[in-house]
């Protein structure tokens, strides 16, 4: 199926307004689902997946298709069903429900994620964290936002404090000799284990330094946060220290390390995959 430009594009404040407000109405239909109850099942490839991702992805899908219908939108559920959309020159790559293992167990480390790709780069960036009532949202030359129940706040990855790494790994996929290797000569002041895109948006708001991640993930559990993560001032690099880009095979990433700013002790140097 090919989307045709049909109508004008918004502009990216325009469309990262519309990304935050699907969002929040995603988090709203989440919350619903969790209170009253749902159904976990198995996909092929025997990830998990409920009532609750599929029916955000079909809120968030259907109202970027009918609000801005010249930018392709591909959804996770999508194309785990056999339904494959061509990407074009910009596209917005959801995820509904990021951490589906942590909402299954009635964890709240669960995200709503849309982020818009344009080339091959992540561009523009919403999220959602339906259990905190917070949400995301940046983008290039847009700055990075959290909203929450005290209103706005602009925010701002941080340097490495002197008495070491914040650091959050995954909860399901790591690799701890790895790691090691990673933080090799660096002082950690904290190693923590949560799921989903939570830990970009920690990175992105200064309350971690650093998440390497060491397992599979897919562009759409990504395009959001690193949008985020960038427009925060932080980065999102693959393991040659080479930015994550989009429009791979299948979708796929490799492995890759999200960092906030250099570390103060070495002023013009980031946390690298090398731990350098």
């Amino acid at each position: 199926m090919t989307v045709l430009m049909t109508a004008a594009i918004p502009s990216d404040q325009d469309l990262l307004a519309l990304a935050l407000r699907l969002c929040r109405e995603t988090a709203d239909i989440i919350n619903v689902i969790r209170a009253r109850g749902f159904v976990t099942q198995k996909k092929y490839d025997q990830s998990p997946v409920t009532e609750a991702d599929q029916e955000a992805e079909r809120h968030i899908l259907s109202a970027l298709r009918a609000a801005v219908p010249g930018i392709p939108a591909i959804g996770e559920e999508e194309i785990a069903a056999g339904i494959k959309i061509a990407p074009g020159a910009q596209y917005w790559l959801v995820d509904p429900l990021d951490g589906t293992r942590e909402f299954a167990a009635g964890r709240d480390d669960f995200t709503v994620n849309i982020g818009l790709v344009r080339g091959d780069r992540a561009v523009l960036g919403a999220m959602a964290l339906p259990a905190y009532g917070q949400f995301y949202a940046g983008g290039e030359g847009l700055g990075a936002k959290r909203f929450d129940a005290d209103g706005e706040h602009d925010i701002r990855a941080r340097h490495v404090p002197p008495e070491g790494l914040t650091i959050l790994a995954s909860r399901h996929h790591g690799d701890a000799p790895e790691l090691a290797r990673f933080l090799e000569g660096r002082p950690v002041a904290s190693l923590g284990n949560i799921g989903s895109a939570v830990k970009f948006v920690r990175v992105a708001e200064g309350a971690a330094d650093f998440y390497p991640r060491l397992g599979p993930t897919m562009e759409w559990d990504t395009a959001a946060p690193q949008a985020i993560v960038e427009a925060a001032g932080g980065c999102v690099l693959e393991f040659d220290g080479s930015p994550l880009r989009y429009g791979k095979p299948e979708w796929r990433n490799p492995n890759f390390v999200c960092t906030g700013l250099p570390d103060n002790t070495h002023p013009d140097k980031r946390i690298s995959p090398a731990g350098t």
